[in-house]
């Protein structure tokens, strides 16, 4: 039999997943000589041997590859026989033209954590144990391709036992780069709030210990810092929110063991498996009937964010007497998560006891991501850890670059028919946020080899992101917000032709220069027509309003009740409601001073939220609508009146609505009742705009999208109505249905708008 020779590229995630060790052990199975190699490409391959034994070895390549693998596309050319006299790993080579797909950071597997809780192992308590199953990855490269030493770890020489791990083909740490033990790697210490160093022998067991005692920890992980106390410890928990200065938005838990979990919660089978996957996130889940954990980590919820031990300091963190523990992101209000040890002493020493410092750097800090199920279908609420950066694939992408919402920010490079979707940069609020964006991008364009030839920004001419977007001297496309939400659930659910999108949000930009985000659209990827939507209501003091919700309630009662009432009448009932307060922002209101129109579904959760008792002033995104939807009962089929009103398009008038709200509020009606029967209305109205539009336009399909679909009961209550009455229905589950995902919609637009021709001043600011 004739030796053959093949030269193999194999292009996806395979660098730093343990590929080319699995090649290196399949190759000398089958008897093959050659080399393999890390390339800016992927992985290249060449070999010789027998025919039938090449065969069986691209078939396990395609078929059997490493866990953590994910191949896009295996090229073969054959090629002389050179006549190799074994199979070796070479050394890497780049190619500063080609994209190099990069592994998401790993949970700690299963075997890694057998290894430091071995009393007999030598990696027995080791902080930093990972094989080329599990382990940090995107957050510790600096450059590609991924070597040691253009890592984080590149300062930590292996010692004689860590390098002949490294390589033995046979060990399952056979060219893991971050490899290290005690003797040779990264270490842990501790510090006191003002960053003293202490001399502490072992730092998990006084870490431990103090966590016991209701202390409040800064611990480096995997991406940043967290906050970390007791979860059974009342007083550690509202010591965290005073000095976190937190009141109300709920604290992210992680805990031991998926049995600690189900004892304090409910857990399907897919969230138990999301839980205790290789990603790890927070997953939200219903609060069971014995939950009995401090109210105060999740005030007025239904639910709780958990996750599960993904590192080894987590995993040593916890003993009989610690079994959940807060774990939130380590930041002061609204500033980026805390991932470099100077700036975590300064921002974080009014807040914490002590410190749990390591020395291995992070390069690119990645908060944690957070899912929770709806319908027995995941839904991705922020998309970072264990997700980041791993792509999506597209056909005929243009070289973009998608900057994404000013809240909830992602940004999106398209390169080689390939999407890549940042890690969850926060909201572009202030400074230190943006240069965080703007570092993050940085990092995207080297390490993707990326240099943009078009930008893609939302029409918002104030957003942060946008005055970003247009500092590049390149063709850039202003992107509707509400029509790149629908065309970022469109792209998931691999959908090209006309849908009926409805996109519920708080704020976006609107071609009008309102303020839009109760919308029904009919769009592609290319156009939108605007087709339905909430009827505008006066939005007094911009932002203030979004932070108090009392002034959305007195604009829509006041709206509400003038089509029926007397001025004097209306500004009696709605002094004695709010007193003189409103009574001066009823005046602004008549005047027009600073106020700006808004048709948005968020801004109309706030107000009925604040006219039932729930709150006057928000201290976090969305509290008034989270805290409605807690109260909130599925079985509830009631609901109120409405009127749609047909002009050039459908105008929602939800004043009726109001008024009957009010009046089941003074008869002393429930709150419970009250917000079940307002979102059951929302439900109504939502399923009967889309029949009238189906009947006027043929089109059958639903998108939803926005912020509001976060919300469980209106998400499955609509997409149960929309399919009882016969529509094809697509909500997200890959990508957020908040501003998370903007930027993918962004991208696919802008990419329709180049392909067609259509780049002109229309499109741009």
């Amino acid at each position: 039999m004739d030796k053959k020779r093949s030269f193999i590229v194999v292009e996806g995630i395979v660098q730093g997943v343990g590929f080319r060790p699995f090649v290196y052990n399949l190759a000398n199975k089958l008897d093959l000589k050659g080399w393999v190699n890390n390339n800016s490409e992927g992985v290249y391959i060449d070999i010789e041997g027998f025919e039938e034994d090449i065969d069986k070895f691209l078939h396990c390549l395609k078929n059997d590859p490493p866990p953590l693998a994910r191949i896009e596309k295996i090229s073969v050319k054959n090629d002389k026989i050179l006549n190799y006299c074994d199979f070796e790993i070479r050394e890497s080579q780049q190619r500063l033209d080609k994209i190099t797909f990069i592994s998401p950071d790993v949970a700690t597997c299963s075997e890694c954590s057998e290894d430091i809780l071995n009393f007999n192992n030598r990696r027995k308590g080791y902080a930093f144990t990972n094989c080329t199953n599990c382990g940090p990855r995107f957050s510790i490269i600096k450059e590609l391709p991924y070597d040691r030493e253009k890592t984080t770890m590149s300062g930590f020489k292996m010692c004689k036992e860590c390098n002949s791990e490294y390589l033995d083909p046979t060990n399952r740490r056979f060219h893991a780069q971050p490899n290290a033990c005690a003797k040779c790697g990264p270490e842990l210490w501790i510090e006191d709030f003002k960053g003293n160093k202490l001399d502490i022998e072992n730092p998990i067991s006084f870490a431990q210990n103090m966590l016991i005692e209701g202390k409040i920890l800064a611990i480096k992980g995997l991406g940043g810092f967290h906050l970390a106390c007791d979860g059974l410890n009342e007083t550690a928990v509202n010591n965290l929110r005073e000095r976190k200065k937190r009141p109300f938005k709920p604290l992210a838990v992680m805990m031991k063991d998926i049995e600690t979990v189900k004892k304090y919660c409910s857990v399907n089978q897919l969230e138990e498996k999301i839980l205790t996957g290789i990603k790890k996130p927070i997953v939200i889940l219903g609060q069971n009937e014995s939950y009995n954990l401090s109210q105060n980590i999740a005030p007025n919820q239904r639910t709780i964010g958990v996750m599960l031990p993904y590192t080894p300091i987590h995993i040593l963190l916890f003993s009989e007497k610690l079994k959940v523990l807060v774990m939130t992101s380590a930041n002061t209000n609204g500033l980026p998560i805390e991932y470099k040890a100077d700036s975590a002493r300064d921002g974080l020493s009014g807040i914490v006891d002590y410190f749990l410092q390591h020395n291995r750097e992070i390069h690119v800090p990645v908060d944690d991501s957070v899912l929770k199920v709806v319908d027995e279908k995941q839904t991705i609420i922020r998309r970072a850890r264990g997700y980041v950066p791993e792509p999506f694939k597209a056909n005929n992408i243009k070289n973009i670059l998608a900057c994404g919402s000013n809240m909830k920010n992602t940004f999106c490079i398209g390169k080689e028919d390939f999407l890549f979707l940042s890690q969850f940069n926060g909201n572009l609020e202030n400074l230190e946020t943006f240069d965080h964006y703007k570092n993050n991008v940085e990092h995207f364009k080297n390490i993707f080899s990326f240099s943009p030839e078009f930008i893609a920004h939302d029409m918002h001419p104030d957003y942060m992101s946008t005055k970003y977007a247009l500092k590049y001297n390149l063709p850039k496309i202003a992107v509707q917000h509400h029509h790149a939400h629908i065309v970022s659930n469109m792209f998931e659910n691999n959908l090209k032709q006309k849908v009926i999108g409805v996109c519920f949000d708080g704020t976006g930009y609107g071609s009008d220069g309102k303020i839009w985000g109760g919308e029904f659209l009919i769009c592609n990827h290319l156009e939108f027509a605007r087709v339905a939507h909430l009827d505008y209501i006066k939005m007094s003091g911009g932002e203030k309003a979004i932070k108090e919700p009392w002034r959305m309630a007195v604009s829509y009662i006041y709206k509400a009740l003038s089509k029926q009432k007397s001025k004097k009448e209306v500004n009696d009932i709605i002094f004695n409601m709010y007193g003189d307060k409103a009574i001066k922002l009823i005046n602004v209101l008549n005047s027009n001073i600073n106020c700006i129109e808004t048709s948005s579904m968020g801004r109309l959760f706030d107000a009925i939220s604040n006219i039932i008792g729930i709150t006057d002033v928000v201290t976090y995104e969305g509290q008034a609508s989270i805290e409605l939807e807690a109260i909130s009962n599925m079985d509830v089929e009631e609901s109120y009146t409405y009127k749609v009103i047909k002009r050039d398009m459908y105008i929602i008038e939800p004043y009726e609505m109001i008024n009957e709200i009010i009046r089941d509020k003074i008869e002393g009606k429930s709150s419970k009742g009250i917000a079940s029967k307002f979102q059951n209305t929302i439900v109504n109205l939502t399923v009967s705009i889309c029949m009238s539009v189906r009947e006027d336009s043929g089109i059958n399909e639903v998108s939803l999208s926005g912020g509001v679909f976060q919300n469980c009961f209106l998400l499955k209550k609509i997409s149960r109505d929309l399919k009882v009455n016969n529509f094809e229905v697509y909500t997200h589950k890959d990508l957020p249905s908040n501003d998370g995902g903007l930027a993918i919609g962004q991208i696919i637009i802008a990419n329709a708008i180049i392909e067609n021709d259509l780049l002109n001043d229309e499109y741009t600011l």
